[in-house]
């Protein structure tokens, strides 16, 4: 539902503005998502990492004061953000949008300055509640309410302008941010649902002062390294459009931005699955249980495989018919697409490596990839981007894909002892790799299209992995989230 609906309002944007209208909202929402980033204080993961650890450990008294130590930071943080927002948002478009697109983009930034706090909180909330392995309330809020209420409420507007010529940018971005509102509040009710249930029966007595300062002190430590890296992270998926609006300009932005839509659901798959075994994979470390640590990596590896690939091999055997779903006008970002699409080839099969290095406890490891392959994107960017448009926004992009993956996975490998090539992994690219990249290029070389060779594929993919649906794991994905424990073989 998220993907789809991700796709959904680019294509409403995309289709219903014109090109500059829309480089001026996908310009704004990268500027918004992050300032959210810098007001999360990268306080996400801790919420997930301590409640699971002290959970593990047993000390259920401790629960209420980490819940307190990270959530009323990251409020006061996201309240402050949301009002420098508002009172700069002139010499913020005047950094990335032309003379002309500065009085638009700037109503746009005011217009999403006040929901920054709902945006903010959904993710902390929703974050603390997978600590104590609460998995749904995010895949439903996050993954189905939110995306669903967006794409609803962008499709409203655009049907309301749509003898005008579409909507003014600020009106797309406040329909896109209002529904955090109602997602906020139900992520609040639904923590203090599962929190109230862990510590119905606590195990150890209440914890005294020097207990909750000596936690304070733990949780920052780990959480100071991560909000920085969450925001390069952050800066990874989002700066590139920045930059492109920048060196570029709007119109180019809103060709790049739709050309790396697809870039987004990918990433959800990412997350959806780094989510619902994090708190285990923390709970298997904390305990120094490396076994099921591998297995858990191993497994979510091949889930993600098993999910993204064919997607990004689809969008790399057929770039010009993806890109004519929003329009003529963005055609020419094919090499664009299949840049990108490779890349995420390679990000894919490494899995949720960033993750298992941060509840490995090697935050500031984490902090150093990020940091450095941010700085490559931007080093390649501004020396492309002037020349190539958005192909060099690719490439740049590309290159740090490349180095955020493939520094943490020699990390993982040798700090934590784990890796994520097992039987599950290899047989989803094997599969994928055959039904969505080989027959797909038979078939062009034969005169069939891309389109007919992946239709074709996808009846051999899904009968494939019918076939290999034990070394996938597939009756633990189907019911991800509910399980409590992940039970696999290792290879």
């Amino acid at each position: 539902m998220a993907a789809a609906a991700g796709v959904g309002v680019t294509w409403l944007v995309a289709s219903r503005s014109e090109v500059t209208a829309a480089g001026t909202f996908f310009a704004t929402v990268a500027a918004f998502t992050l300032v959210a980033g810098v007001a999360r204080l990268g306080a996400p993961t801790s919420l997930v990492y301590w409640p699971a650890r002290l959970r593990a450990e047993g000390q259920h008294g401790l629960l209420g004061p980490c819940l307190r130590i990270g959530l009323v930071p990251v409020a006061v943080a996201s309240v402050a953000l949301g009002g420098l927002l508002l009172l700069a948002a002139d010499p913020i478009a005047a950094v990335f949008a032309d003379h002309d697109g500065r009085p638009a983009t700037a109503d746009a930034l005011r217009a999403l300055a006040p929901l920054l706090p709902a945006a903010v909180l959904t993710e902390a909330l929703l974050a603390t509640a997978r600590g104590y392995r609460a998995v749904r309330p995010t895949i439903m809020l996050d993954r189905l309410l939110r995306p669903g209420l967006q794409l609803l409420a962008v499709g409203a507007v655009v049907g309301l302008w749509w003898a005008a010529g579409g909507p003014a940018p600020w009106v797309l971005a406040l329909a896109w941010a209002v529904p955090y509102l109602p997602v906020a509040v139900l992520a609040g009710r639904q923590l203090r649902r599962v929190h109230t249930s862990a510590i119905a029966n606590p195990t150890a007595p209440p914890p005294d002062q020097t207990q909750t300062a000596r936690l304070r002190r733990r949780f920052w430590r780990f959480a100071g390294p991560r909000a920085v890296a969450s925001v390069l992270q952050l800066a990874l998926q989002r700066v590139d459009v920045l930059l492109v609006a920048a060196l570029g300009g709007l119109a180019a932005a809103a060709g790049y931005a739709v050309a790396s839509r697809f870039l987004a659901v990918g990433q959800l798959a990412n997350q959806g699955i780094s989510q619902a075994v994090q708190p285990r994979l923390a709970e298997a470390l904390a305990t120094g249980d490396t076994d099921r640590a591998r297995d858990l990596f191993q497994t979510a590896t091949g889930w993600l495989v098993l999910l993204a690939w064919p997607l990004h091999l689809s969008v790399l055997v057929a770039a010009p018919a993806y890109l004519g779903l929003f329009g003529d006008a963005y055609r020419d970002g094919a090499p664009a697409v299949m840049t990108l699409a490779a890349a995420m080839l390679l990000a894919t099969v490494c899995g949720p490596v960033d993750m298992v290095l941060a509840m490995g406890g090697r935050t500031r490891w984490n902090l150093i990839n990020v940091s450095a392959a941010l700085a490559v994107m931007v080093l390649i960017s501004l020396l492309l981007i002037p020349r190539l448009g958005a192909l060099g926004a690719a490439v740049g992009l590309a290159a740090a894909v490349a180095v955020n993956n493939l520094a943490p996975l020699a990390q993982v490998r040798r700090a934590v002892r784990v890796h994520p090539f097992g039987a599950g992994t290899r047989a989803a690219a094997a599969l994928a790799a055959g039904c969505f990249g080989v027959v797909p290029l038979a078939s062009v070389a034969l005169g069939g299209g891309a389109l007919a060779g992946l239709a074709v594929g996808g009846l051999g993919y899904g009968a494939g992995v019918w076939m290999f649906r034990r070394q996938l794991a597939w009756r633990e994905l189907t019911t991800l989230g509910r399980r409590p424990t992940i039970t696999r073989g290792r290879s």
